[in-house]
């Protein structure tokens, strides 16, 4: 044998053979490569390649379904027709479950999936000198930018490249590759004995959607040393804005409370409001796996169900939880394709390109707007609680007043309850960022508590 689809057939063939009633298997073959300079130096080079195969088995009892995972990176033959034995036998030393198995059908066209342009071949050919390369202009760009900046954390340059097969007993096999390339640095800044850091990255699918690394570099040295002579403020309440790369977090919060799990499990609090008005009515937020490019794209999820495009929050209103089959079942309701796993490990819910839908206003528009309040450049910590809303973070950022920026600040904490935030959003951007698999525009909460010195 020599691809992952023939691993993936075999072990389907080995695990019905040991006696499975339903089973499926998930084959990863991944290279990555990861490379940090700092100045001149080259801090470490990191290359790792390999292939899992991860088998689920499931037998069937009277009140349910059995199941058990096993994975190994071991590809023989005899090793895999071992693991899928093993698999059957633990399956029919577990609990029972109703909830359990595959999906009922609905899989997605193995011979016609999407193309969502989620690798360039030739960015393969790109090896570690091009990556060191890219590191050090990033790094030489950010200490050339202000004579301020005296050091840095480095700056770190990345690829990967996966082939992922899924495979199941109801005749489903489909298989997709995907690369994914980032650049980061993060210089440090000094003047009159003040020290600070801040970064910029940049991150896709491609090599040539990266932003020059001069740029990264310049970007990252342009925030450290703005955050020069940053100060303490009193504890007030006002008006705080999220920048773009701040506001992403507030939907990755977002996609934790609509989790299928977490909704059945009633550790929530947004589990019993579908339907209902949650947010600002500026507010819509999608999860889109089909986007063309998207960090999080894929034509097929964790249980080959065809990828879709799900309206979480349509105008302020949960308009939809993201659901794998299992969370769906105990629901009762379906599968919104959001299956999400790797080869050692059951089906679970994950987000796939989530993002807010930007407004009008730039950036700059909103800030000259807003009379007194704090813009939002660095979070800390996790002060968030799921079922009831509390909210509170550590936050670094720049000062308003008048409409306009007036100094940095450190050493304070933003605090309100999540669900009074989403609905007090009363200003969208313009200024949609993807750096990852959450997407947003910079957002203003009309009212959080800044606490600062007393």
């Amino acid at each position: 044998m020599s691809t992952v689809r023939e691993h993936a057939a075999l072990a389907l063939e080995a695990v019905a053979a040991a006696g499975a009633d339903a089973a499926d298997v998930v084959v990863v073959e991944s290279d990555s490569l990861e490379t940090r300079v700092r100045g001149e130096e080259i801090d470490f080079v990191k290359q790792a390649r390999g292939r899992t195969l991860g088998i689920r088995a499931l037998t069937r009892g009277s009140a349910g379904m059995r199941s058990a995972i096993t994975s190994t990176c071991d590809l023989g033959e005899d090793a895999i027709r071992a693991m899928a034995q093993d698999a059957v036998a633990l399956s029919r030393a577990t609990a029972e479950d109703p909830s359990a198995g595959l999906p009922e059908g609905g899989f997605a066209p193995a011979d016609a999936l999407p193309e969502l342009d989620l690798i360039d071949a030739g960015d393969r050919a790109s090896g570690v000198d091009a990556r060191i390369e890219a590191a050090k202009r990033a790094e030489k760009a950010a200490r050339e930018t202000d004579p301020r900046i005296t050091n840095s954390e480095g700056s770190q340059a990345s690829s990967g490249f996966a082939r992922v097969v899924y495979g199941n007993t109801e005749g489903f096999l489909g298989e997709y590759e995907s690369g994914s390339h980032g650049l980061f640095a993060e210089p440090l800044a000094r003047e009159n004995g003040s020290m600070q850091r801040d970064y910029w990255m940049t991150s896709a699918r491609r090599l040539a959607d990266l932003e020059a690394p001069e740029d990264v570099g310049r970007r990252a040295a342009e925030r450290a040393v703005r955050r020069l002579g940053a100060r303490k403020i009193a504890t007030c309440e006002v008006p705080v804005i999220f920048d773009p790369l701040t506001a992403a977090s507030l939907w990755r919060q977002v996609a934790g409370l609509v989790s299928g799990y977490a909704v059945y499990r009633g550790t929530s609090f947004l589990a019993e409001k579908l339907g209902e008005r949650v947010a600002s009515d500026r507010i819509t937020l999608v999860d889109d796996a089909l986007r063309p490019s998207g960090l999080g794209s894929r034509p097929f999820d964790g249980e080959g169900l065809p990828s879709r495009r799900n309206t979480v929050l349509d105008r302020g209103k949960l308009a939809s939880f993201l659901l794998d089959t299992y969370s769906a079942r105990k629901l009762g309701l379906a599968s919104t394709g959001n299956a999400s796993r790797s080869a050692g490990s059951a089906p679970g819910v994950g987000a796939t390109n989530l993002g807010l839908e930007p407004g009008d206003a730039t950036l700059e528009e909103i800030i000259a707007d807003t009379p007194k309040g704090l813009l939002v450049t660095e979070l800390i910590g996790m002060g968030f609680n799921p079922t009831t809303g509390d909210y509170s973070r550590g936050a670094a950022g720049l000062w308003i007043e008048n409409g306009a920026l007036t100094h940095p600040v450190e050493e304070v904490t933003i605090a309100a309850n999540f669900g009074d935030m989403l609905a007090n959003i009363d200003a969208v951007g313009s200024d949609l960022l993807w750096l990852s698999r959450i997407g947003s525009p910079s957002v203003r909460v009309s009212k959080m508590t800044v606490a600062g010195a007393t």
